[in-house]
């Protein structure tokens, strides 16, 4: 089903209708929610890939952003919550837990000289963070 919509999952601020591919369910009362899986493309070059429920980003799903930066994982009330990867424009990336858009627990850091981290992550701190060696 190929649907207009005028909610996105970044929240633009453009009055242009986004577009929605997938599965949509009429809620009690009347309009039209996104539930299932599908894809959704911001005007501003936003594209979510996933599961929906009750209209917003819930189970795994794919979030790239025009900058070049992108998660995959899972998603919780539209938020990077559970395990997944974020992978930043400079190509560095982060593999662990989020919990509400925020790393949270353990995970793996690689920087961009593709040097691998591991630790216990909380927000932007990460004490105790351990350099792999391969040898």
């Amino acid at each position: 089903m190929e649907t207009s919509m005028s909610t996105s999952p970044s929240q633009s601020s453009s009055r242009l209708p986004s577009s929605l591919d997938g599965d949509c369910t009429r809620a009690s009362s009347g309009i039209y929610e996104r539930n299932g899986s599908g894809i959704h493309t911001t005007p501003d070059g936003i594209i979510y890939t996933g599961s929906w429920k009750d209209d917003k980003m819930n189970g795994f799903g794919r979030l790239e952003h025009f900058s070049g930066a992108v998660y995959e994982g899972q998603f919780k009330n539209n938020m990077f919550h559970g395990l997944g990867t974020y992978t930043f424009p400079t190509g560095a990336k982060y593999t662990g837990n989020f919990n509400e858009n925020r790393v949270e627990g353990e995970g793996e850091y690689t920087d961009i000289q593709g040097l691998q981290w591991s630790g216990s992550f909380h927000c932007t701190a990460a004490p105790g963070l351990r350099l792999k060696l391969y040898m």
